[in-house]
């Protein structure tokens, strides 16, 4: 059984892809930090890159856009019936329309591209590429054929869809429905698109919960639950009411689900993999490297046979690693050495087959004599990392967990610790970081005044508190700190 958790607080939202109580994908976006993946712009050529093909296009935001006529938000590995893309050539000057195909990350502008794609939950519209593309996961030839002439009937000339997998299952109105829907808006774009002032934006993508929404379509999600009144109105208006669940319970969604543990260990540089064995996570500024070890795990007599079990165990937990932690860009993994080459091939195969239901696209290089594999991951947004884990402030070389997860930490152990011994008053003490970043998040209030109805929480900070551990105590600290602060609900805030 599969579902999908959805988190709102005025922070933050997350989501997280369950199945069977096992979370396989999880995002998170800040509220006022959306992604800019998906957003199409009315940008003035600055400067053309004749020798790489490409320009740099001023859409309004800090950093100019980067150009690439070979960029494309079309997996193409993934359709059938694809025609060659028609390049646009473009000089200084131009105001074009572009669509960001990359978040910006550090001083890099945002990757940008012409050929406009639209998803939707069944179709994706494309209207400048002139083709009808069916998803390689619909695999029976007559359906395949079917919805092929079903879609090209309702397709303008010279426009185009790819056919989802999740269409797979839909009934012929629902896929005709959103074809209109689709082509609407396209017209809606081009609408503003003429009015729009250069630099500016002219669509905006859909927020967090409704790209989870619609992307897990394609997982065959059960059930939807959301802790948020108003994101079940927006949702239940999409997908109609018996899919939809609104969670009202005191303790926090993630936790209540028993998704907080499996989401806290995405900060662990150290995974283990069933059998005893583990792998080692690691940062760096250009790549990431995981380092494979056997652990506890000691198989047979025969080393070769514990070390190709391990290795098989890792590929698959690698797999569901880079999905789980949106890890991207270049990656090496350290496989443990391998002397027999049909065992390497195995590993490499496993890790292959492993990452197909990963949606970023993945390459993978080969395998070396010792065991190194190099492969590459589409990066379109931020990393988890960049949410959960931030840089230390004692070394300044490595990662500590962030703020706001902790806080997200302490949100869960508060709740469990009123339930537990239902104190009237009580106090809690921080670290000044994250004391700062409980009234800063404000992500307890509106979620969990249930379990605090009634009571009166104070927190303080207090630099002696180590930053991942938090004080729970009945009674008031000898000594009464000036960063005394009572936590309120939303009804007391209003």
């Amino acid at each position: 059984m599969k579902q999908l958790i959805l988190d709102y607080t005025p922070y933050c939202t997350r989501a997280a892809l369950v199945e069977n109580g096992e979370l396989i994908d999880f995002s998170v976006e800040r509220t006022n930090v959306r992604g800019l993946v998906g957003n199409i712009y009315k940008g003035r050529v600055e400067n053309v890159l004749e020798g790489m093909k490409a320009a740099f296009v001023n859409i309004g935001l800090e950093r100019n856009g980067f150009l690439f006529v070979g960029d494309s938000r079309v997996d193409r590995s993934r359709i059938q019936s694809v025609m060659p893309r028609r390049a646009k050539q473009v000089s200084p000057g131009d105001v074009i329309m572009c669509q960001v195909v990359k978040d910006q990350f550090g001083t890099k502008g945002a990757r940008l591209a012409t050929d406009i794609t639209l998803p939707g939950y069944y179709l994706v519209l494309l209207p400048d590429s002139g083709f009808i593309g069916v998803s390689r996961k619909i695999e029976d030839d007559e359906r395949r054929e079917y919805l092929e002439q079903l879609v090209t009937s309702v397709c303008p000339h010279g426009m185009g869809f790819i056919i989802r997998s999740a269409a797979d299952k839909a009934n012929d109105r629902d896929i005709v429905v959103e074809a209109s829907l689709l082509l609407n808006l396209w017209e809606k774009i081009q609408s503003d698109f003429a009015s729009a002032p250069e630099k500016s934006m002219v669509f905006e993508e859909m927020t967090l919960f409704e790209r989870a929404l619609r992307d897990t379509f394609n997982e065959d999600v059960d059930k939807v639950y959301v802790n948020d009144a108003g994101v079940q109105k927006a949702l239940v208006g999409r997908v109609g009411k018996a899919k939809i669940e609104m969670y009202e319970g005191e303790r926090g969604i993630m936790a209540h689900f028993g998704l907080s543990k499996q989401i806290n260990h995405l900060c662990d540089r150290r995974v283990d993999i069933p059998g005893g064995a583990y792998l080692v996570i690691d940062k760096t500024e250009a790549l990431t490297v995981i380092d494979v070890n056997t652990g506890k795990f000691v198989g047979g007599s025969d080393l070769e046979d514990t070390v190709f079990r391990t290795n098989l165990a890792a590929a698959d937990t690698i797999a569901k690693q880079l999905r789980l932690r949106n890890i991207s860009g270049i990656i090496v993994i350290d496989f443990i050495d391998m002397e027999q080459k049909e065992h390497r091939d195995a590993v490499l195969e496993r890790l292959t087959q492993a990452l197909k239901p990963d949606h970023m696209r993945t390459s993978t290089v080969g395998m070396t004599q010792l065991g190194l594999v190099e492969l590459t991951r589409k990066k379109k947004r931020l990393g988890l990392d960049d949410f959960m884990l931030q840089p230390c402030k004692e070394c300044g070389r490595g990662f500590e967990i962030s703020d706001i997860q902790l806080c997200f930490m302490l949100r869960d152990e508060l709740v469990d610790f009123l339930i537990a011994h239902n104190f009237k008053t009580m106090f809690v003490g921080l670290h000044p970081s994250v004391y700062n970043m409980v009234f800063e998040s404000n992500i307890f209030e509106r979620n969990l005044q249930n379990a605090w109805r009634d009571k009166c929480i104070w927190m303080y900070a207090d630099d002696d508190i180590r930053r991942d551990r938090f004080i729970f105590h009945e009674t008031a600290p000898e000594t009464l700190p000036l960063s005394l602060r009572r936590l309120k609900s939303v009804e007391e805030e209003d």
